[in-house]
């Protein structure tokens, strides 16, 4: 006896008088549902097999310790990435959307592509069952589920088909997918990705890196394009976010690199740019580190440009304190809620203004083209005081090497004495001043803020070790003394 066929007699007998909540068919047709889904993709046994036994851990007394010692570690492993965490305590309506999210990291961050196929073959089923109710009963069919939001359930089905669109976006399965999300939830997805889309395939094996930022690399591809190739994390959706953004700037007057077509790179996604002879600032930087006072102050002329576009509200650019508020809460919040009520007001005082600020403003996202500089990265596009952005040039090339200088040299490419040399630099030409008085108080603002995301950063970890601790020590030492002081963040 095969796996598979092991695997349907120990489902049945495990599930045997189990029905489904809606229809009251046995609950094993489901599992055998998935598994015929899957078979479709794939013939790879171990995939097929934990599709028939994805939910013996949720909904019966089988254990993954048990399916491990009957069909192999692998397969545990992909019905564990179908398992959501257990909250007993809690009514399942409550915990809905962070067992989601929870489960949702665990597709996102899978290597494997079974664990894709399967996700996708699971939630094909359900969503085949719900769009014939929903055909039958209309709006009625969420008041029986533990998430009775209907936007809720759009939020997560429509995040599952852009976490698995690059690797099975040409198979039936996704295509039929998308048909019942649309079906429910209209203009969800782009109707032509029910149709056959066979993205552009490229290669940057043996291509030079040119830079490097959170979302990703950039490589030279060839004498007039360039590539940026977004981590395993960004989905379809982010990418064409970033290209919108990127032409909303471009019409706005900020010079941009616009995209003109977004590719697979394995099993990534990448947006190609024409940038003929063109590098990165970092790069011109590492070449010739004497040289970098010219270019400071040919990004402190951008910074201006950028700071000096005002927008209106029906533009719709995010507040940028929004981000610098989140900070707070997920950092120095939990650490000193009095703390953070104070930086929480300095930063709530600063004016609503509508000028543009980048947001990850550094000299990896800036191509020089004939002298002229471009933007990429414009995902962050967002309005307020620049103070904000001043405080981001300030972490990216003071604080994070504060404690390891080597931390800026791989990400800028240069020395962190001349990357602090660099940001003074820059300071003194945005502000077209030598006076060492008024810069030193632009820094304190700025460093605050960098306390305040330091403070974030460090908790953003699962478990904290002892140098984390002392880290969050003195950032948050540095935050109170600096709010203390401080009666306004500007300038």
């Amino acid at each position: 006896m095969n796996k598979i066929e092991e695997a349907i007699i120990y489902a049945t007998i495990l599930h045997q008088g189990k029905v489904r909540k809606f229809g009251g068919r046995p609950y094993i047709l489901h599992p055998l549902e998935v598994a015929q889904i899957l078979s479709t993709m794939t013939e790879d046994e171990e995939i097929i097999t934990a599709g028939i036994l994805h939910d013996i851990v949720e909904d019966t007394d089988g254990t993954l310790s048990e399916i491990e010692k009957r069909f192999g570690g692998r397969v545990a492993m992909l019905v564990s990435s179908e398992s959501e965490p257990d909250y007993p305590d809690e009514p399942p309506y409550s915990s809905w959307k962070r067992r989601k999210e929870q489960s949702l990291q665990t597709l996102k961050s899978s290597q494997d592509i079974g664990v894709k196929m399967l996700w996708l073959a699971d939630k094909l089923a359900n969503i085949r069952s719900l769009s014939g109710l929903y055909s039958e009963h209309g709006e009625k069919i969420w008041q029986d589920l533990h998430q009775s939001d209907p936007e809720m359930q759009k939020w997560y089905y429509r995040t599952i088909g852009e976490l698995v669109e690059l690797s099975l976006n040409k198979t039936g399965a996704f295509k039929e997918y998308i048909k019942h999300v649309n079906f429910i939830w209209p203009g969800t997805f782009d109707r032509d990705k029910t149709r056959y889309k066979k993205y552009r395939e490229v290669s940057v094996d043996g291509c030079r890196q040119i830079g490097k930022g959170a979302k990703g690399e950039v490589y030279r591809y060839d004498d007039e394009l360039v590539i940026k190739v977004y981590n395993d994390n960004n989905t379809y959706r982010d990418v064409e976010n970033e290209i919108a953004q990127s032409r909303r700037a471009f019409v706005l007057g900020i010079p941009t690199a616009i995209s003109f077509g977004i590719v697979a790179v394995g099993s990534r996604y990448g947006a190609m740019y024409e940038l003929l002879d063109s590098e990165t600032i970092s790069s011109f930087i590492v070449k010739d580190p004497g040289q970098v006072d010219i270019y400071a102050k040919i990004m402190a002329e951008l910074a201006r440009t950028i700071h000096g576009i005002t927008v209106s509200e029906d533009d719709c650019f995010p507040p940028a304190k929004d981000r610098i508020l989140s900070y707070v809460r997920g950092g120095i919040a939990k650490e000193n809620e009095a703390l953070a009520d104070r930086c929480m007001e300095l930063i709530d005082r600063l004016p609503d203004t509508k000028t543009l600020i980048h947001g990850d403003f550094h000299t990896n996202n800036v191509f020089l083209q004939n002298g002229e500089p471009l933007l990429i990265d414009m995902d962050r596009l967002s309005t307020g005081h620049p103070i904000i952005e001043i405080s981001d040039l300030y972490y990216f090339y003071v604080v994070l090497g504060e404690d390891d200088p080597a931390v800026v040299e791989n990400f800028m490419g240069f020395s962190y004495a001349t990357s602090k040399r660099f940001f003074d630099s820059l300071l003194k030409e945005y502000f077209g001043t030598e006076n060492a008085e008024m810069l030193e108080n632009v820094k304190e603002k700025a460093s605050l803020l960098c306390s305040v995301r330091m403070v974030n950063k460090i908790h953003k970890k699962q478990e904290l070790s002892e140098k984390d601790r002392e880290l969050i020590h003195r950032y948050m030492k540095q935050a109170e003394e600096l709010a203390d002081r401080l009666e306004t963040l500007e300038f």
